[in-house]
């Protein structure tokens, strides 16, 4: 093998490695996103939740004293 062909080869390698190594980072970005999205989602349901629940403690009647004090 020439000089040449072992210097080719060796730089199809390192781009097939670079190639796999880009579609590894892409897939684990997609289920990061994927993961992002849900966070979102799970995050405005509780703020629905959570402002519910407040409107509904602000209809609340006032506390009072029992008759017996």
């Amino acid at each position: 093998m020439s000089e040449e062909t072992s210097r080719m080869t060796k730089l199809e390698e390192i781009v097939a490695h670079q190639a796999k190594t880009i579609e590894e980072m892409s897939d684990q970005l997609a289920e990061q996103w994927k993961v992002m999205e849900q966070t979102r989602a799970k995050l405005d349901r509780l703020t629905e939740r959570f402002l519910s629940l407040e409107e509904q403690s602000l209809e609340a009647p006032a506390i009072t004293r029992p008759p017996h004090y």
